[in-house]
């Protein structure tokens, strides 16, 4: 079985270490776990590897985020890849950071790259492993929220939870979507950040 394995993100040096760029945080997690090195091609970055028995073919596209499905498109086709082996890693905003959430299907839920995925192969329904990164900003921030890098005390857990997604990945590649569902959605990290204590905090008041 061949897998496409797709970390969202924007490339350019202005993008590197942002909570927007997760999803190559989380390929990039993969890649070196799996001994394998990127190199250019059409539409990405791309690598090819092994997960035991498992083919995996790893992208992250380079024609930012907002255009990110005509990537998957072509590597699609190009590896004759079908969308049930497809699994795209995305930040989400949602979700409290360090959070990890694996879906089978759904909406963009306001992520442009994963609108643009939808749009170019025509559905909804591939998985798609989200990292969550908080939603921490004053009104009208967001977007300097998501393309600002990571405060100290959420990097230091980015390793711990970055061995957490290769996990996950390679259960997806070798157990598939359900048995990875109900092994690892409801798995929590014991991450404890300036912001949710503060959260804690609040909530008591």
């Amino acid at each position: 079985m061949k897998y496409l394995i797709v970390g969202l993100g924007n490339i350019g040096w202005e993008y590197e270490n942002t909570r927007h760029n997760s999803g190559f945080l989380m390929v990039d997690a993969l890649a070196k776990d799996i001994n394998v090195q990127f190199a250019n091609n059409r539409y990405g970055a791309v690598a090819d590897g092994r997960i035991k028995n498992a083919q995996v073919v790893l992208l992250k596209p380079n024609t930012l985020m907002n255009l990110s499905g005509k990537a998957v498109r072509y590597w699609m086709d190009m590896e004759n890849i079908p969308i049930e082996n497809v699994l795209v890693l995305v930040d989400d905003l949602s979700m409290p950071f360090g959070s990890l959430r694996l879906r089978g299907q759904g909406s963009a839920g306001g992520h442009n790259g994963l609108r643009n995925i939808e749009e170019c192969i025509g559905s909804q329904n591939y998985a798609r492993l989200k990292f969550g990164i908080g939603n921490h900003f004053a009104q009208g921030h967001q977007i300097d929220y998501v393309l600002g890098t990571w405060d100290p005390d959420e990097e230091k857990y980015l390793d711990e939870i970055c061995k957490t997604t290769t996990e996950i990945i390679k259960s997806f590649c070798l157990q598939g979507l359900a048995r990875t569902m109900t092994l690892y959605n409801n798995h929590n990290l014991n991450i404890v950040t300036t912001q949710s204590i503060t959260d804690a905090s609040n909530d008591t008041h």
